[in-house]
């Protein structure tokens, strides 16, 4: 099989840590051909889908002492070719949240591809469908009490009814923007102020639930079904449990109510083609549904001895052949 990634630049990424480059290995070593590309080398010609392609080959990480260790130079590069996508048998679109306009605009390129020759994971419409803040909203009864909302005197009144909530950019990432408000804040106004853009972009505002302190837990969803977990524990005085702000990774099962989690959003994820999907759940409560480029495999693999890469490979490659 041809594979084609949409990655921001291979040099940013950490091989130890990124999903992307953990399924590319997976890939490798089942003798896929791996390709690399990023959005801004994507164009449309002849109304297809094109762009500058290069072959990687990948030196994979090891574990060494509990800890995933990579080659200076993990990876080589081909030179780039302008190739039409649907040479593809899937494209992979794992660029880095914020969801921009650029990035929308890239979702549209993807459009063209036909799905009846190459299948793209997440699917592009999936992608503009679902934000990862807004979408978790419409599993009310999974969800903790939150509101969306860019105005001022909503969200005070929404804090003072529950004493402390947590504030999340709709477009945000790894934990970026994250803000723990409580009530009498005298930094409140700013705070929001800053947050909305001056009352001019909504935000997401959860109730807090204390259950944070114990672990943020991502579970990584295959086509619906729940393929792995990690708990993220916040480290410090840090509130938050993502990795990216330090939250330390630990091991951790699947419960009962989570499973009954993933049972309610597996049909809606696989009506809108989101096939590789990270939920994150805090005390029971779905908080998020990450559909850009969840991470979490490179850690779940490391505590469990299992490779979710090569589970995907080997999804893909049975949805492909159907």
């Amino acid at each position: 099989m041809k594979l084609a990634f949409i990655i921001d630049p291979i040099a940013k990424l950490d091989p130890g840590h990124d999903s992307s480059v953990a399924m590319m290995e997976a890939a490798q070593m089942l003798g896929y051909q791996v390709w690399i590309t990023e959005a801004n080398q994507l164009s449309i010609i002849g109304g297809k889908a094109w762009g500058y392609l290069q072959t990687v080959n990948l030196q994979p990480v090891e574990l060494v002492d509990g800890h995933w260790q990579a080659e200076a130079d993990w990876y080589q590069v081909g030179n780039k070719v302008l190739t039409c996508l649907e040479e593809m048998d899937a494209v992979f679109m794992r660029s880095d949240p914020p969801v921009t306009v650029p990035y929308l605009y890239t979702t549209y390129i993807l459009d063209l591809i036909d799905p009846n020759q190459t299948l793209v994971v997440n699917s592009p419409q999936g992608l503009r469908t679902a934000n990862e803040k807004v979408y978790a909203l419409q599993f009310t009864s999974a969800i903790p009490e939150t509101i969306v909302s860019q105005d001022k005197s909503v969200i005070a009144k929404f804090v003072e009814a529950k004493n402390s909530a947590v504030l999340k950019p709709l477009g945000g990432k790894g934990g970026e923007g994250i803000l723990f408000l409580e009530a009498g804040d005298r930094n409140f106004n700013s705070l929001i102020e800053v947050s909305t853009q001056q009352g001019r972009e909504p935000v997401m505002v959860q109730e807090y639930l204390p259950a944070a302190k114990e672990g943020d837990k991502r579970i990584i969803l295959l086509d619906g079904e729940a393929i792995g977990a990690v708990n993220r524990v916040p480290s410090g005085n840090e509130f938050r449990g993502n990795m990216a702000v330090g939250g330390k990774a630990a091991k951790v099962d699947i419960t009962d109510r989570e499973k009954e989690i993933c049972a309610l959003v597996a049909p809606q994820l696989r009506a809108d083609d989101l096939y590789f999907v990270g939920i994150d759940v805090i005390g029971g409560y779905l908080t998020e549904v990450n559909v850009t480029s969840p991470t979490g495999i490179r850690e779940i693999d490391r505590l469990n001895n299992v490779s979710l890469g090569k589970q995907v490979m080997e999804w893909l490659k049975n949805k492909i052949s159907k």
